[in-house]
């Protein structure tokens, strides 16, 4: 290199510094980098270290809706809740329904035994993608599969109706189902198909575990006195949902009509309820109800 290269090279190496002394290198980054491209560049150095750590997690930009954080909270919460509530043991097959991008069936790769199994299905395409490219690889007894329900909020473009919706699976396949914040997002007509097929994969004696936003004397008090963090205010069919314009954002049923879908369809609700905080309430389980029921 000549040297009168080599001296503007510097020139400008010493240019470039003093901005970068003056401000330092984050607030440099702050003040020339827009702020979603500086988030972006953070969550993929993030998520490379993730990978050259060999953690199983998905991309931040899947999870950004929950962070890290709670991502990994809620499922080593909700494994806890499988085995002390709902009885889950490590030679179960369990099925998740709405299983999303693996938050819950990341902890149970921890427990669930190689004579285990797990099986999970999703409205999300891409979320499918990466639990069959990354979890099944490593733990062949999980498997996931698209299920292409329309939904408003979650899979607009969906070709199946929730109301007509048959599980792909076989009769009293599972021991344990579970469906985290699903029912959340779901209108009664459609609930009640899924009850139907919940009843049908488990086995006699299984159990399952579904978290509700259920309306009480105590939840409807805390509503209209301005705690809940959620104001379900508008009539939606049978339900209550936060936003008309898209009702599936957030729902919450009666308990008393929670209750007798679990008797028609044959399982027996096992008692307490555990009551969550989502309402405005102190003492609670978890963020949404949580119920477990038995298949007579």
């Amino acid at each position: 290199m000549l040297e009168s290269q080599l001296i503007a090279k510097g020139a400008a190496a010493q240019t470039l510094q003093k901005p970068l002394e003056s401000f330092g290198m984050k607030t440099f980054l702050r003040k020339y980098t827009p702020r979603a491209a500086l988030i972006s560049l953070k969550d993929k150095a993030l998520d490379i270290a993730d990978a050259a750590r060999g953690r199983l997690v998905p991309p931040r930009r899947m999870r950004s809706s929950v962070g890290d954080t709670d991502f990994l909270q809620t499922g080593y919460e909700f494994l806890a809740h499988f085995q002390n509530h709902g009885g889950l043991r490590p030679e179960h097959r369990v099925l998740d329904a709405g299983c999303g991008i693996g938050r819950l069936a990341i902890p149970l790769t921890t427990y669930l035994s190689k004579s285990g199994s797990y099986e999970g299905f999703d409205i999300v395409r891409p979320s499918i993608k990466w639990c069959s490219e990354n979890i099944t690889p490593r733990y062949p007894n999980f498997r996931f599969q698209h299920a292409n329900i329309w939904n408003k909020m979650y899979n607009p473009d969906g070709q199946l109706k929730a109301a007509d919706f048959r599980f792909p699976y076989d009769n009293r396949e599972f021991d344990f189902v579970f469906l985290t914040s699903v029912f959340t997002h779901m209108l009664r007509r459609d609930v009640n198909q899924y009850f139907s097929e919940i009843s049908r994969v488990l086995r006699p004696g299984g159990r399952c575990l579904i978290t509700w936003f259920l309306l009480n004397n105590e939840s409807k008090r805390l509503i209209e006195n301005g705690m809940s963090s959620l104001q379900f205010a508008y009539p939606i069919e049978d339900c209550l949902t936060i936003d008309p314009a898209v009702p599936e954002e957030a729902i919450a049923y009666k308990e008393s009509d929670a209750l007798e879908m679990y008797q028609r369809h044959g399982i027996k609700l096992i008692r307490p309820i555990h009551y969550g905080a989502w309402c405005g309430r102190t003492d609670y389980l978890s963020y949404q109800d949580i119920c477990v029921g038995r298949k007579v």
